[in-house]
């Protein structure tokens, strides 16, 4: 795709038409200000955009969304799923079962017409890899939320989000990895706060429309990253190749993941390359820094 551009977004934020602290214009005038090129208000419940309208030949294209929020059972487990470009608002499903309420959900979204992002698994434990991969019609799941009660990484005994997208992948799901802000807060800037900024996509299209980024997340054609930049990606039947936009004094590691969250080869420097050896199941990537941020790449199903 060489008369493609890569284009930068965000697909989980919120405003004071849900729980954020700034209202839709401040939340939209943000991302704009700091070089975003598509946006979806995800408020809960609510579709914040059919209210705050943009055009495609706006600065910033902003793509319907809801974050679809359920509460279920007795313990009030929360399950939060993105809709992205629906046509309408999504009714949230409560039932008896987290994985019935979840499957009912996507359900709903891709009957609006929407895509669907599984948001941060890990928040209060709600989805294990076996509700997740139990489930069907997922078009992405957060391997990073920035959000600081989200547990995106887990502990000991409890798998991060990217160990969560592993295991789903080697159940045979094909399902591509989401990194997002989840902002909540735009006036205050501390760890503590969920700030916007810290997780995003880049997105390879021929144009910015929001036709042409939805087509995009549906194919799989982006990355996610926290912080770390590539200049091209190329994957086919042989390999994976992987360009990073070099920072000068930072130093950049490319670890290759199969079946299993296995480690097949790690690379160090601005260009890695991972030819196939027979491997079963996907390939994929996680582009690591000297300054802690990643990126993640999509998997090539062998």
């Amino acid at each position: 795709m060489s008369d493609s551009s890569w284009f930068k977004g965000n697909i989980h934020c919120h405003t004071t038409m849900s729980d954020g602290d700034a209202d839709p214009r401040t939340a939209v005038d943000w991302y704009q200000s700091h070089g975003y090129d598509f946006l979806v208000l995800s408020d809960h419940n609510h579709l914040t955009l059919f209210d705050y309208q943009a055009k495609d030949d706006s600065d910033l294209i902003l793509i319907p969304g809801e974050e679809v929020t359920s509460s279920i059972g007795v313990d009030s487990i929360p399950l939060h799923i993105n809709g992205i470009g629906i046509n309408r608002l999504v009714e949230p499903a409560d039932c008896k079962t987290v994985l019935e309420s979840l499957q009912t959900n996507i359900d709903r979204i891709l009957d609006a017409g929407g895509l669907v992002s599984i948001n941060h698994p890990n928040y209060k434990w709600a989805l294990t890899p076996e509700i997740i991969s139990s489930s069907t019609g997922a078009n992405m799941l957060e391997v990073f939320n920035g959000h600081p009660m989200t547990n995106t990484f887990g502990t000991g005994n409890k798998p991060s989000a990217e160990q969560i997208w592993d295991a789903v992948l080697t159940s045979g799901q094909k399902i591509f990895a989401a990194a997002t802000d989840d902002a909540h807060n735009y006036h205050e800037f501390t760890p503590n706060h969920s700030n916007p900024g810290r997780g995003w996509l880049n997105v390879r299209a021929s144009h910015l429309t929001s036709d042409g980024i939805i087509d995009s997340l549906r194919s799989g054609d982006f990355y996610s990253s926290t912080g770390v930049v590539l200049n091209e990606i190329t994957a086919d039947k042989n390999g994976i190749a992987i360009e990073i936009e070099r920072i000068p004094f930072v130093e950049y590691e490319t670890t290759f993941v199969g079946e299993g969250g296995k480690v097949l080869d790690k690379c160090f420097g601005s260009n890695s390359e991972y030819i196939f050896q027979g491997e079963k199941g996907y390939v994929r990537a996680t582009i690591s820094d000297s300054n802690g941020f990643k990126a993640w790449i999509q998997p090539v199903h062998i």
